[in-house]
């Protein structure tokens, strides 16, 4: 019970963040802030799908070869929003 209510937090802190970065995008248009934007959305994704895989028993692998793939995206939109 706690160890889900744990991931509830993290999903709850990365959809903090995509809302953020989002208000920052809306109020000064940049590439950089759409980028970061971008970035942390695809975070919430793979947070997202990573809490649904622990509640599911089959299909893991596969699962979990797919829930890398947002966080890939994301972190490497990171990387081009500070590189921009």
């Amino acid at each position: 019970m706690v160890l889900i209510l744990m991931r509830m937090v993290v999903f709850g802190l990365a959809l903090g963040l995509t809302v953020i970065s989002f208000q920052s995008y809306r109020q000064r248009q940049s590439d950089r802030l759409e980028a970061a934007f971008v970035g942390f959305a695809f975070i919430s994704m793979g947070v997202a799908l990573s809490n649904i895989n622990t509640q599911m028993a089959t299909w893991t692998t596969v699962f979990e070869i797919v829930e890398t793939i947002p966080f890939i995206v994301g972190f490497g939109m990171l990387y081009v929003s500070l590189y921009r």
